[in-house]
């Protein structure tokens, strides 16, 4: 069975954003990549579970898909409720699993990972890159037949269960149910060859246009804020290299010099980054930024 790629890096304190009407895409893998359901009623356990958070702190689903080795979720938080609701889901889910099997210890493997998605551009890619997961992982041949994700319900194959909203997806292929469910179908298998929505993520926490990301900035900035947070987190919403240094063979050297300090001090680049863009070594880009 091949594996779902995830992001292993160890963080301090993973940059969190939360706000009203927050959408997120949710990942949570099983510690040291174990079983995190291994028969049918732990995934009944786990969904009874997704239930009661929903419900509870009035979340959103869009869509989701529960593997053997991890859960991925698309949600949207009225309130920005999202790591409260995230440590009853994976807590409450641990503690009955434990219970169920006599076992104790770690069901998850650290805290879960978020990226919030731009809903007006990407909810739709993201909530397809979802449930074709089984069906790419090689867990099951035919989604028509995987009774552990959202697929079924939104293409009507089945009764959709009340802490799903397939609402919004509907309304993004036609105003009637059941030719936006066949629409939807067709679009999920055109998924299949398609680009995953992933390899556009910024900086491991945002998948939107650059007018979301801009609009985001503020909330980035207070965030970011907090010294322990990650310096490639802290600085997301840095201008690319190649913004700062435009340009630069049309200036004068004290242009040059200052435009280094700022992207070093400022933005958070390393000397090696400034180095390879200018093709100096890097002592010599730190000799300019420790000069007076």
């Amino acid at each position: 069975m091949s594996k779902i790629g995830y992001n292993n890096t160890i963080m301090a304190r993973p940059l969190r954003i939360e706000f009203k009407n927050a959408v997120y895409y949710i990942t949570s893998k099983g510690n040291a990549e174990n079983s995190i359901a291994i028969d049918d009623d732990d995934r009944v356990l786990f969904i009874d579970t997704l239930k009661f958070v929903i419900d509870r702190y009035k979340w959103k689903c869009h869509a989701y898909s529960l593997l053997d080795s991890l859960y991925a979720l698309v949600v949207e938080t009225p309130k920005p409720n999202l790591s409260m609701g995230m440590r009853q889901l994976n807590g409450i889910y641990t503690q009955k699993y434990n219970r169920k099997h006599g076992i104790s210890g770690h069901v998850f493997q650290g805290r879960f990972k978020a990226i919030i998605v731009d809903k007006e551009n990407y909810l739709l890619d993201i909530c397809r890159h979802v449930v074709l997961l089984p069906y790419k992982s090689g867990i099951s041949k035919s989604l028509n037949n995987y009774k552990w994700s959202s697929y079924r319900s939104t293409a009507g194959l089945i009764e959709a269960p009340d802490f799903l909203s397939p609402d919004w997806i509907y309304s993004q292929f036609a105003k009637r149910t059941k030719n936006a469910q066949k629409k939807y179908m067709d679009y999920i298998k055109e998924g299949i060859k398609a680009e995953s929505p992933l390899n556009k993520v910024r900086g491991q926490i945002l998948l939107g246009s650059n007018k979301f990301i801009q609009k985001l900035k503020p909330r980035l900035t207070e965030a970011s804020s907090k010294s322990d947070i990650p310096n490639w987190q802290k600085y997301l919403n840095r201008p690319k290299i190649n913004e700062i240094f435009k340009g630069i063979k049309n200036k004068t050297l004290k242009q040059r010099n200052r435009k280094i300090k700022e992207a070093h001090i400022k933005h958070g680049y390393t000397l090696k980054q400034i180095g390879e863009k200018l093709k100096l070594h890097y002592t010599s880009i730190s000799r300019i930024i420790n000069s007076t």
